[in-house]
């Protein structure tokens, strides 16, 4: 049975995820929705802090009363996708959506906040509501920590929630360890000397080192890691001169790489250079590397797990035990490296539109189970 006040709080927060899916910002630029966010934390009996590192809203409510310090966050950044959904809400910002849930994500945490202040008499401790900026492809929340995010007052849990297609509808889906990947991503130059098409042997032909490299690139993976553990390496774009008929003076190839345990994240770009060196120093051509390693593993507490997994059934919702992590990346992995806690999956339900897609569009009917499951987090009742 669903909490009165969470289905009295619904109609408003449905609302008002509508109106933070029409104004969609991308990464650091989320100038509308954190100052609409402020806007609805003013209503509150909480502490309203300046930005640590521009667009971020930072919250606190202290009860005054001795207790744990947690930190709930929710990232807030849209995605460079044109939105397709025809939904009547649907994005005015052009060629910018919400195809990631964060709409989604902010409203979960506004919910949480409204109905934990309408009960602050009975908590102890403090919440810190962190609404950060630019999870997608900048990782700001290794900025925002660095900034000092987890302390005054220092944290002693941390928790998230992202909502998940393929999982069944408003379960909380979570595991012990590893839950999602590293992630980095990297671009590489090979350089040789460019000639015509017809007299390949006066030319030092870059396309030959690229399309080896490519090949080569793939044994770091089925060779050169444990095959007991998981990693992934794509190489994902390829751009290389203009004519059927002129060699090229350079290739560019661009790519990511994943892991699911610190040592093998942190041994793949020395892998990738000597790779690369072997390759270039046999065909005669050169190469540069920018390596942009932006994601750590997202490790969670085993206690966080166990005190997720019992949030979850106090609130009267299906727990659900994830068998493997995701090969996805997340930035609250900066979060869970400095400090105890658990990122959760919220299912979105089996068949729904996946992540990253320009159809997406966050199931309002999970925004309850959300909240929910934030507020029994906190209460530990």
């Amino acid at each position: 049975m669903m909490d009165s006040k969470i289905t009295e709080l619904l109609p408003e927060l449905i609302l008002l995820r509508h109106e933070f899916h029409q104004i969609p910002e991308i990464a650091g630029k989320e100038v509308l929705t954190s100052a609409r966010i402020r806007e609805e934390l003013k209503k509150l009996p909480l502490e309203l802090r300046d930005p640590l590192i521009g667009t971020d809203v930072v919250a606190v409510l202290d009860t005054g009363r001795p207790g744990r310090n947690i930190l709930l966050r929710a990232d807030m950044d849209a995605l460079p996708i044109p939105e397709e959904t025809g939904k009547p809400y649907a994005s005015k910002h052009p060629g910018m959506m919400h195809a990631c849930g964060h709409d989604g994500h902010i409203t979960m945490l506004l919910g949480a906040a409204k109905y934990l202040c309408s009960i602050r008499e009975q908590l102890s401790g403090t919440v810190k509501f962190v609404f950060q900026p630019g999870e997608e492809v900048e990782a700001m929340g290794r900025l925002l920590v660095d900034a000092g995010v987890l302390q005054n007052p220092p944290a002693d849990r941390v928790a998230a929630i992202h909502g998940w297609p393929g999982l069944s509808k408003g379960a909380v889906c979570c595991r012990d360890g590893a839950i999602m990947a590293s992630a980095a991503h990297f671009y590489i130059t090979i350089t040789g000397r460019g000639g015509h098409g017809s007299a390949p042997a006066a030319a030092i032909d870059p396309v030959v080192a690229a399309a080896q490299a490519i090949c080569a690139l793939q044994t770091i993976v089925s060779r050169n890691t444990d095959p007991r553990e998981t990693a992934v390496l794509s190489i994902c774009s390829v751009q290389a001169g203009h004519s059927s008929n002129v060699i090229p003076d350079e290739v560019k190839l661009s790519g990511t790489c994943r892991a699911l345990t610190p040592e093998i994240a942190n041994a793949l770009e020395g892998k990738i250079r000597r790779v690369l060196a072997g390759i270039c120093a046999a065909t005669e051509t050169s190469y540069e590397m920018e390596y942009h390693d932006l994601y750590k593993v997202s490790m969670n507490a085993p206690e966080a797990v166990a005190e997720a997994r019992h949030a979850a059934r106090q609130a009267g919702l299906k727990y659900v035990e994830l068998p493997k992590p995701d090969m996805a990346a997340e930035d609250f992995s900066y979060y869970l490296d400095q400090c105890p806690g658990a990122l959760i999956h919220l299912g979105l339900g089996e068949d729904f539109t996946k992540l990253h897609k320009s159809t997406f569009d966050f199931d309002d009917d999970v925004i309850p189970c959300g909240v929910a499951y934030l507020i029994h987090l906190v209460t530990g009742a």
